[in-house]
């Protein structure tokens, strides 16, 4: 395969072949993407089957939205602030078609509150023209001294979506632009760049196409901008990986053929067990029952596999085709130092310092490791409502403005769908519940079922809200087993629990296949179990060093709930690829040179790259971070820190030192 690829006949046909088939694929691979974000709720939670029940009580086939007034300065209500509400209720009925309800003045008399609908089976685009052209039409009709908020369920809908408008092109731009700033500072050359960057670029694309059919065909749900940077992230890795081995062996051959086809078989096993790796630990998310952890599993997994073959073939054949005199001004020629020379440089430097001393490197490393780590003391996993976006939206504010006037509970209640020859006492049940102001029927289901409205005190999805759904759900089922409990909280506390056990079952399941990969790939048993263990520790870290640093630049005291899980398995799988190459190296290096000194060697052959491919992968994760879901930027900001913490401490100096420290037992039980 290695001299089909860098054939001086067969690369140019391939490179061909190549990117037709990828330019096809671009051009044919049409679908509508995936069903749903990080959003998603599986059908079968309590408060998904309730808000299915509350769709079909919904008769008049109509999606409310809150209108919320208050004077600009703070102050009361006048009587022309009165007369100029009626005014606005009249036109907002007008442009719906539909009667506006209120108006309904707070009790401070600070504030009122209009109810409009616009039909709920419009399309996505629909709905939030609909909800563009009423906030359009309330800033006309009230006066200056009058704020108009617009809030509720399809303007937050229309709120999300316009903020997500342009943002995957932007993340997209970002990332390019730091790969392709990054690469030309590691390879130092105008050209080089330019290849793995345009491979990869046509893998991301490939990609896209492929998910948005797959997103389609089977439903899924994932972040498209999550799976992009970890192909950017991966792809670039795998090709500073190859490209770095191509630059040695150019230095013993003479023919820079011979060279590229030694690297390409001296980086393929490292390469497809560092891709195995994560992909299999990617595949262990079908395991979970959230539906975007499934769907995030299925869509990465793909990614990657795309740019492994991307990078292992179209871009081997390119290197071929562009010989030695792509890395110009540096081009690297055959040298006469000895093939087995010692490695020099800071890398080999710090290594043999390292292994001077390996108690004392382990110790020290182990305790930063440590002290991080108690970062995650008294952590609380749960964004509330007002938490989700990194910048202010219409429909936050106009929560608040609710919230403040008119109580927390009041813009988002609880709802409860119990039969209707039960409603007496689900009722009773329901007003006796802790936090519980008001309890209201709002409507019937074609199954005999009436729909109770809940108001409660509770902030909607905080720890509050959360104590006040799991009380409400105890009352309620104690008197009707039958009875469904739903609304925003109550989706909140259904997506925790069930995020805490696909964490508890997933995150076993990626440390066996680290393991399992490993020992395959060192032929050792004790080598992957403490590798394993220190990966462990590094993404425990890892997460409570970007809590810290996430509660400074974010402002946001909590971890989303889906972040746990998915930082830990990017940061376990990616973690565990630079010590595949370190590791795989070092194992032929101890062959001839002894355990401590071939990881020495190991080191000051692979520090660079590694290095260089830590602060790409970080940096690209860190891209994240111009999305408006405060999620992606928290979990770009954990996997960035962390990638860079395994590569800087955990790869340069604990296993380094482990290794010294435990020595040829390493191996067991066979031998280097």
């Amino acid at each position: 395969m290695s001299r089909l690829l860098t054939g001086r006949r067969s690369a140019p046909v391939l490179v061909g072949l190549f990117l037709l088939l990828a330019l096809a694929a671009i051009g044919l691979l049409k679908g509508s993407g995936p069903v749903a974000g990080m959003d998603a709720v599986p059908d079968s939670f309590e408060s998904s089957r309730a808000a299915a029940l509350v769709a079909e009580a919904d008769a008049d086939g109509r999606d409310q939205l809150l209108v919320v007034l208050s004077r600009a300065d703070g102050g009361e209500l006048t009587s022309e602030d009165a007369a100029d509400v009626e005014t606005l209720r009249t036109a907002l009925a007008e442009e719906t078609g539909a009667e506006a309800l209120g108006p309904m003045p707070s009790e401070d008399g600070k504030a009122d509150l209009l109810v409009a609908s616009i039909p709920s089976d419009a399309s996505k685009d629909a709905a939030d023209a609909q909800v563009e052209e009423l906030r359009t039409l309330a800033g006309s009709t009230a006066p200056e001294s009058l704020s108009v908020e617009i809030t509720g369920g399809p303007a937050v809908a229309a709120d999300v979506r316009g903020a997500f408008a342009g943002a995957n092109f932007t993340l997209l731009a970002v990332t390019i632009a730091v790969v392709a700033v990054l690469l030309l500072l590691t390879y130092r050359s105008p050209v080089l760049w330019i290849l793995p960057l345009a491979v990869v670029g046509l893998a991301e694309r490939v990609t896209m196409g492929l998910l948005d059919v797959l997103g389609e065909r089977a439903s899924l749900a994932f972040d498209a901008g999550v799976v992009s940077v970890l192909v950017f992230g991966a792809g670039t890795n795998y090709a500073l990986l190859l490209i770095s081995r191509y630059r040695e062996e150019l230095h013993r051959h003479e023919d820079h053929r011979a060279a590229l086809a030694a690297a390409w078989r001296g980086t393929v096993p490292a390469i497809l067990a560092s891709n195995a790796t994560v992909v299999i630990a990617l595949l262990s998310l079908l395991l979970a029952v959230m539906p975007a952890a499934r769907g995030i599993g299925i869509a990465a997994a793909c990614g990657l596999v795309i740019s492994l073959v991307a990078v292992l073939f179209p871009l081997t054949a390119l290197l071929a085709v562009a010989g030695r005199r792509v890395f110009w001004p540096l081009v690297p020629r055959p040298s006469d130092e000895a093939p087995d020379a010692a490695p020099h440089g800071v890398f080999a430097r710090a290594a043999r310092g390292v292994v001077r001393r390996p108690l004392i490197s382990v110790l020290g490393s182990l305790l930063v490791l440590g002290v991080l780590s108690t970062g995650l003391i008294g952590m609380r996993v749960g964004l509330a409502q007002d938490e989700q976006f990194a910048t202010a939206t219409e429909a936050q504010a106009g929560f608040d403005t609710l919230a403040a006037h008119y109580g927390a509970g009041q813009g988002s209640p609880h709802t409860v769908v119990v039969p209707t020859a039960e409603l007496d006492a689900v009722t009773t049940a329901a007003e006796g519940s802790a936090g519980v102001v008001s309890v209201s029927p709002t409507g019937t289901t074609p199954e005999d079922s009436t729909v109770l409205s809940v108001v409660g005190t509770a902030s909607p999805g905080s720890a509050a809200a959360l104590t006040e759904v799991r009380e409400l759900r105890a009352a309620v089922h104690g008197v009707a087993p039958d009875a469904l409990v739903g609304g925003p909280s109550a989706e909140a506390l259904d997506v925790r629990e069930a995020s805490f056990r696909d964490l508890a079952v997933v995150a076993p399941a990626i440390l066996l296949v680290v393991l399992v990969v490993l020992a395959l790939l060192v032929r050792a048993l004790v080598a992957p179990v403490l590798l394993m263990l220190v990966n462990l520790l590094s993404a425990v870290a890892s997460i409570g060093l970007g809590l810290g640093v996430g509660r400074a630049l974010l402002g946001v005291e909590a971890l989303d709930v889906t972040v746990p899980l998915l930082a830990f398995l990017f940061l376990v799988a990616l973690g565990v690829d630079y010590t595949m190459f370190l590791v795989h190296r070092a194992r032929h290096e101890a062959a001839g040179h002894g355990t401590a000194e071939g990881m020495v060697r190991a080191v000051g052959a692979t520090g660079v790259v590694i290095t260089s491919a830590g602060v790409v992968l970080a940096a690209v994760f860190a891209a994240l971070g111009v999305l408006p879901l405060v999620v992606l930027g928290q979990l770009g900001l954990i996997v960035g820190l962390g990638v860079l913490l395994d590569t800087v401490l955990v790869r340069t100096v604990l296993v380094p030192a482990l290794f010294a420290l435990v020595g040829d037992r390493m191996w067991w039980p066979s031998r280097p």
